[in-house]
């Protein structure tokens, strides 16, 4: 089993190094060359997965499709910010985020059919398909980015300007010191980005795990089918919806109750926290909840149900807390910080699904939930202290610098950011 779970961990380790290497690709070739680069690169080594002959081609394969893939899951969150309102990171981060959630969630539900009635090489060639259809809607995308935007206006006016030194650093020394040294100081210094790091890795490691676990659960303790393990992420796809609506409601009331309608006028940025507390206390119910309802005496529906309530928490606090750490520093400080954020819960992500089925057998669902539920109820906690004391903690950062009054660091917005999510394939 833990071999069958390679091929997604070591797609999610292949990645975890886009949070790192992508930022500087943007700054000197802006996004939309990357975009154009990296995706059909993606798409040869989902090709090569699904035509190997062997594992070990497989598994070289899957690394290599994260490697080169990763830049795109990077990049498109400086796409929405660059064409987005900073006072609207929250809504443009939740479509993002659902994004990557029901894209997730609809792999199983669509490939629960097409592989009985194929083979295991489908998942990479509807993958595939998607990639390919991805950058024909991509070919002749503008570019977004204002230097590559203002570089090229230069090239073709013919006429010399001087910019800014790039964020990212110039020399690779530079380089380094943003996106891999300065990420390790702050992981050990900086209270702020330490307890986000922490509650990001473990929602993500729990959030992959499920891809494992509900067919096996659902299979084992009540017959389901693949198709039918698969329709249950059907809850996940509605979880992540809901997830948009609400933080994206919430963003709007408070926008209207500061008169909030542009950059210059921008609620507090610890604001942006509220979905997060919200489901802070989901993700502890949920985890409990489908612990203890997972067994052939309950319907099936209440531990899937558990999972929906499991997504919308999930969801909620990954874009409140990346949300937040968007403009709680300056430019290079905001990036080092997400690189780390990012690159630390992928690396989770990969990680628990190799021992979660070792976790189950040997402490029963029950209580194997249960731990994670433990984990997270402290966790709760990180929001509310952010709400409270973060202006504080943030201004007595050595990566901060003296803040706006508003407490907004509309500088950092287009800096790029990982997830991210680590989209499933």
């Amino acid at each position: 089993m833990t071999v069958a779970i390679l091929g997604i961990s070591l797609y999610l380790c292949g990645v975890a190094f886009a949070p790192i290497i992508a930022p500087h690709l943007s700054e000197r070739f802006g996004r939309s060359s990357v975009y154009l680069v990296s995706l059909p690169l993606f798409a040869l080594f989902i090709l090569g997965a699904g035509v190997s002959k062997s594992f070990a081609a497989v598994a070289v394969c899957r690394f290599f499709a994260g490697f080169f893939g990763g830049p795109c899951l990077v990049l498109i969150e400086g796409t929405f910010a660059d064409v987005w309102s900073p006072h609207k990171t929250v809504t443009y981060y939740s479509v993002l985020s659902l994004a990557s959630y029901v894209g997730a969630g609809c792999a199983p539900i669509i490939l629960g059919y097409v592989v009985p009635a194929e083979n295991w090489r489908w998942t990479q060639y509807v993958t595939l398909m998607i990639a390919l259809a991805a950058f024909l809607l991509g070919v002749g995308m503008p570019e977004t980015y204002p230097r590559e935007i203002l570089r090229t206006r230069v090239r073709r006016g013919g006429y010399m300007i001087n910019l800014a030194k790039a964020e990212s650093g110039v020399t690779l020394a530079e380089m380094a010191r943003i996106t891999i040294f300065t990420p390790l100081a702050m992981a050990v210094s900086d209270p702020v980005v330490i307890i986000v790091t922490l509650y990001l890795a473990l929602n993500f490691a729990v959030l992959f795990q499920w891809f494992i676990t509900v067919p096996v659960v659902l299979a084992m303790t009540y017959g389901f089918t693949l198709h039918q393990a698969g329709l249950a992420f059907i809850a996940a796809v509605v979880g992540a919806i809901a997830s948009t609506l609400t933080s994206s409601l919430v963003e709007g009331i408070t926008n209207r109750r500061h008169g909030c309608t542009s950059m210059a006028n921008m609620a507090p940025i610890e604001h942006r926290l509220v979905p997060g507390m919200f489901g802070g206390l989901g993700l502890v119910a949920s985890l409990f909840w489908i612990g203890f309802s997972a067994k052939p005496t309950t319907h099936f529906l209440v531990p899937i149900f558990g999972t929906g309530v499991y997504v919308w928490s999930s969801m909620s606090i990954l874009t409140a807390l990346v949300s937040y750490i968007f403009d709680a520093y300056p430019a290079k400080g905001t990036l080092s910080a997400l690189t780390l954020m990012a690159t630390t819960r992928i690396i989770f992500a990969a990680w628990l699904p190799l021992v979660i089925i070792q976790m189950i057998m040997g402490l029963q669902g029950q209580w194997a939930y249960s731990v994670f539920g433990f984990l997270a109820i402290p966790m709760i906690a990180v929001p509310i202290i952010l709400f409270v004391f973060g202006p504080r903690l943030r201004a007595q950062s050595r990566y901060s610098a003296p803040t706006m009054s508003n407490g907004s660091h509309p500088t950092s917005h287009h800096v790029d950011e990982e997830m991210q999510m680590g989209s499933m394939n």
